[in-house]
């Protein structure tokens, strides 16, 4: 059964409307990526948010940082898997699969990060990430001590929340919004 031919439950925005900067960065992703991402689309009903979101995502996820941008994204689907985000299971799932260069890694990570074959380093990661979504009240100094351990420094740490916490918020936007991933993303780097 295929997925809900929608964007969200918002109006789907009319991009030839939209300001020249927003139609260019509009223009890049369909070259680069060959589709304009649905969550910019949806983000685009409130056009002066969408900006501040770009910012955001460029920042966190493709910025110079400890983390790589596989890690950083390893992350985001396993926030996404314990938020249950279909938006962005779909999406982060398919970045996964491209920049491991792996379609059973994006696969695992989407189901259950914690049977793939990780590193130490990216087991204790993905279990901060995971106790940090699930129960964030409970969260201990042991939990960021073991990060320590896995040889994460302080700019690590930082990194490491600051992107757990932009998917929390991302999750519940995509919840909320009944946001629909892109579908040519199902099929890429399988």
């Amino acid at each position: 059964m295929p997925q809900k031919d929608i964007l969200s439950i918002l109006p789907d925005p009319d991009i030839s409307a939209l300001d020249p900067d927003i139609q260019k960065y509009f223009k890049i992703c369909e070259e680069k990526l060959g589709l304009i991402p649905n969550v910019l689309q949806v983000y685009a009903y409130k056009p002066n948010r969408l900006r501040k979101f770009m910012d955001m995502y460029n920042e966190i996820m493709l910025e110079e940082s400890g983390l790589s941008k596989l890690e950083r994204e390893m992350i985001a689907v396993v926030v996404s898997s314990c938020n249950r985000c279909y938006y962005c299971l779909v999406a982060h799932g398919q970045a996964v699969r491209q920049l491991s260069g792996d379609p059973e890694l994006g696969e695992m990570m989407v189901m259950n990060y914690r049977i793939a074959p990780l590193s130490e380093r990216h087991k204790a990661m993905l279990d901060f990430a995971w106790k940090l979504t699930e129960t964030p009240g409970v969260f201990e100094d042991e939990d960021r001590q073991k990060l320590r351990d896995a040889g994460f420094n302080e700019s690590d740490y930082f990194d490491i929340c600051e992107t757990i916490s932009f998917f929390n918020y991302t999750n519940r936007m995509a919840h909320a919004t009944e946001m629909m991933p892109n579908k040519e993303y199902h099929s890429l780097d399988r």
